[in-house]
C-alpha cells in the first residue's frame, strides 16, 4: 500500500494522540466523513491502525505496523539516512545488514561502493544488492517471515556466529528514553544480538518516529553501537546518554544538502 499524504498525517495523528475520530479528521482535512472512512479501512486493511467504532487507534505495543506501511512511513527521512551511512562504510569491507525498511534504504545507497562483502538476513536487501558484481551477498538460512522477507531462528543464530565483520548496519522498532532498543520478535531480535556481537563497528539507523513508539522484546542498549544515524533526535535524555557513552550521533536534518550545479 502506497500512503497518500492524507494517510501518512493520519497515522503520525493517531501515533501522537493514540487515536483518530472520523469526526475529527473530516474537518481537519475538509473532506467528507465518507472519505476518511475509507482512509481508515484501507490503513487498517494494511494493520498500520486499529479501527474503532467512530475512528481508529495506532496498534498496541506488540504488534508491528505491516511492512508495506512502514516502507512508506518517513521515506524521505530513511533515505537521507541510508546515505548517511552508506558514506561511512568504505570500498573493500564486509558488514552485516538486518531487517527493516532503513536498513534496506542503506542497502540502496551501496550500489555503488565496490568489492563489498554482504551478510544480511533481509531477503530484500539480498535481493537488490545480488545484481552487482562488485557486490559479493551472502544470505543467512533459516525461517522467511512471509510479512517482510526477514529471516529469522536459531539457524539465522549460527550463521551469523561464523563472521567477523567490519561493520554492522542495524534498525530497530523503538528506542526507549534509557536507551534500550527494542523489537517485536523474539526471534529477530536473536539474529539482531549476534549481529551486534560480530561487528567492529556498529550502526544504528532509525528515524524519529521510534522515540514514539515502544516494543516488547530488548535487543540490547544504545551504549553497544558506535554510531547512531537517526533524522532528529527530540530526546535530550538520549543525547545525553550518547554523549557519555561516546556514541557518535549523527542527524540527517543538520547535515548540508547536496545540490547538483547547473
Amino acid at each position: 500500500m502506497l500512503l497518500s499524504a492524507r494517510q501518512a498525517e493520519i497515522i503520525a495523528l493517531a501515533k501522537e494522540h493514540g487515536r483518530v475520530l472520523v469526526e475529527e479528521l473530516a474537518a481537519r482535512f475538509a473532506v467528507t466523513p465518507q472519505t476518511i472512512r475509507k482512509d481508515l479501512n484501507d490503513l487498517c486493511d494494511a494493520r498500520a491502525l486499529n479501527r474503532i467504532h467512530g475512528g481508529a487507534v495506532f496498534p498496541s505495543s506488540n504488534e508491528n505496523v505491516k511492512y508495506e506501511a512502514r516502507r512508506s512511513m518517513a521515506a524521505q527521512e530513511k533515505q537521507a539516512i541510508g546515505r548517511a551511512a552508506a558514506a561511512m562504510i568504505p570500498d573493500n569491507a564486509s558488514l552485516f545488514i538486518n531487517i527493516g525498511t532503513t536498513t534496506e534504504a542503506v542497502g540502496e545507497a551501496l550500489v555503488d561502493h565496490r568489492e563489498l562483502m554482504v551478510i544480511t538476513n533481509n531477503i530484500n536487501v539480498a535481493n537488490r544488492l545480488r545484481v552487482y558484481p562488485s557486490i559479493e551477498v551472502v544470505i543467512a538460512g533459516g525461517v522467511v517471515r512471509g510479512a517482510d522477507g526477514g529471516i529469522v531462528g536459531e539457524a539465522a543464530v549460527d550463521f551469523i556466529r561464523q563472521f567477523k565483520v567490519d561493520y554492522a548496519v542495524i534498525g530497530v522498532s523503538a528506542i526507549d528514553e534509557d536507551g534500550a532498543l527494542l523489537d517485536f520478535d523474539f526471534r529477530e531480535v536473536k539474529v539482531a544480538q549476534a549481529i551486534i556481537a560480530n561487528a567492529r563497528h556498529v550502526i544504528l539507523v532509525s528515524d524519529a518516529s521510534k522515540f514514539e513508539r515502544t516494543a516488547p522484546v530488548r535487543i540490547g542498549h544504545i551504549s553497544q553501537v558506535q554510531t547512531f544515524i537517526t533524522d532528529h533526535c527530540p530526546s535530550a535524555a538520549l543525547r545525553a546518554i550518547c554523549a557519555e557513552q561516546e556514541v557518535s550521533l549523527v542527524e540527517t536534518d543538520a547535515l548540508p544538502v547536496n545540490r547538483t550545479e547547473n
